[in-house]
């Protein structure tokens, strides 16, 4: 099957397009709280959108992309698209990452290096992995599905074909949030090639007697649980239940957009009160862009309405890692998440970090693959 290279380029008329439209905003009032309760407020909104439009650069990033190298294969007529980067060391082992919402393939951009060139980066040659990181279908630069049933077990399925096509016959996959889901469908359904997955957003529930006396890191799980399902779950509905409808407001106003996916980069990561604790203004910035130049509002949202029931817990038997972030959406203790798990090799908690792990603590992450992958096959 044909494997091509595909170059990034975003012609200035995209730029011109996107300062236009800023311009053209109009904007709601002020909110009636001094705090996020209501939304994104409308000064901070307003203040990174001003350095969208009068200070922040594209280029820099389209460069870094295509310097990486991006490829593209149609699978079951959907283009994906995908960073291939390999590393230097022939004997490295294959990973597969894979992002979810509303990050990208741009999560993984500060261990790229780390993971391919480990000696470079305090690892041994025995680190270093070969890299596929492809966009999810309907995300980033990849196609969008014309029909329905791109569920995360069919993009596992698709994984495993990619990695087919690249000529590994071993591998191994990591993922959060989707890619979370996306990975756990290829322990579960051992999609032929992969020897072993590390999930930094394990998926667990508790049972009937967890409730009745949890524990301290129990308590924690279930108060996260509450809080979303209370107060950070209205995106995962609308996506979920009408994706169409919101994509109308997500692919025509870029402030929209910003306003709908800058509230979960300062909600979900492990900040001081401003996301810009967490995330650079420029990173935020690049991977708003891979879903506003490919007009990808729609077309991502509307995984959730084909899976969102999927972060469920299903069965693995294949080796399973974990690493627990102390600030994620829902944590999942130990005891809940290796109930479903026959050989989990390797559970690691940290002291800091949130739900976009490998983008906030690049260092840690590449740290927990090198020691969890260590004790798979």
């Amino acid at each position: 099957m044909n494997i091509a290279p595909f170059v990034v380029d975003v012609p200035h008329s995209a730029i011109d397009d996107l300062h236009r439209r800023i311009d053209m905003t109009r904007w709601p009032e002020q909110e009636t709280v001094d705090d996020w309760s209501q939304g994104t407020p409308l000064a901070a909104l307003q203040d990174i959108v001003a350095y969208w439009r009068n200070g922040y650069d594209w280029y820099p990033c389209q460069k870094m992309l295509n310097e990486w190298g991006m490829f593209e294969t149609e699978i079951d007529g959907v283009m994906i698209r995908f960073l291939h980067v390999r590393s230097p060391h022939a004997e490295a082992r294959p990973l597969l990452l894979t992002h979810g919402w509303p990050g990208s393939i741009l999560e993984f951009r500060r261990c790229i290096a780390p993971l391919t060139r480990p000696e470079e980066h305090g690892g041994t040659a025995q680190d270093a992995f070969h890299l596929v990181i492809p966009c999810l279908p309907g995300y980033g630069f990849s196609g969008k599905p014309t029909v329905k049933g791109w569920s995360v077990q069919k993009i596992a399925q698709s994984w495993g074909v990619l990695m087919a096509r690249l000529g590994y016959g071993s591998w191994l996959a990591q993922g959060g949030d989707w890619g979370s889901a996306v990975t756990t469908a290829i322990g579960a359904m051992k999609v032929e090639g992969c020897s072993g997955i590390h999930l930094n957003m394990p998926i667990a529930r508790p049972l009937p007697e967890d409730l009745a006396a949890p524990g301290a890191d129990e308590l924690k799980a279930l108060a996260g649980l509450k809080h979303y399902q209370d107060w950070d779950s209205g995106y995962s509905k609308q996506q979920s239940t009408r994706p169409q409808t919101v994509g109308y407001g997500l692919v025509d106003s870029p402030v929209g957009l910003a306003g709908w996916i800058y509230e979960k980069m300062w909600a979900w990561t492990d900040n001081a009160g401003r996301a810009e604790d967490a995330l650079s203004r420029d990173d935020m910035l690049d991977n708003l862009m891979l879903y506003w130049l490919t007009a990808a509002g729609a077309s991502s949202a509307r995984l959730y309405w084909e899976s969102f029931g999927s972060f469920a817990p299903v069965q693995i038997d294949l080796p399973v890692a974990a690493s627990a972030f102390p600030k994620e959406i829902i944590p999942a203790p130990r005891k809940w998440f290796e109930r479903t798990c026959s050989n989990l090799v390797y559970w690691g908690e940290l002291e800091k970090g949130g739900h976009f792990a490998a983008w906030e603590q690049p260092e840690a992450f590449v740290n927990e693959l090198r020691a969890a992958f260590s004790l798979m096959p």
